[in-house]
């Protein structure tokens, strides 16, 4: 019984020590996103993520990004053509591929992810965005 509670107490400290180091990387993830998204996605996006209505589809509150993060990493990744569809509005201009590395595509989707009333629960890392195909 002693082993076992000894057990568990390991375990609830190194799941803890987990969860702290993975909140900083995640922290410092979105501090590095901001900036990539000031630099590279602010234009069509906007300040506060909201788009421009009908043209750029909205970042913040987005149902799309909520329910395609896959589709969301892609896009940011490689660019987007096509037609897509953001909190029931029809989006259908082209997004430039914004040749970003996978670190930083990471951090700008980390940031997204955290900001404007989104809560998306995970840490999107460099390796997740290398496994996307185009």
């Amino acid at each position: 019984m002693k082993y076992f509670i000894f057990c568990l107490g390991i375990y609830g400290s190194i799941a803890s020590t987990s969860n702290s180091v993975q909140n900083g990387e995640l922290s410092k993830s979105i501090e590095r996103g901001k900036d990539v998204y000031t630099d590279f996605c602010i234009t069509c996006h906007k300040v506060n993520g909201e788009g421009t209505p009908k043209v750029f589809p909205p970042v913040a509150k987005s149902d799309y990004l909520k329910k395609f993060q896959t589709e969301s990493i892609r896009g940011v990744k490689y660019g987007q053509l096509g037609k897509i569809r953001v909190n029931d509005i029809d989006y259908n201009a082209a997004m430039p591929d914004p040749g970003l590395t996978n670190e930083e595509v990471a951090d700008v989707m980390n940031y997204i992810n955290n900001s404007w009333g989104n809560k998306i629960s995970g840490i999107v890392t460099a390796e997740m965005v290398k496994k996307i195909a185009k």
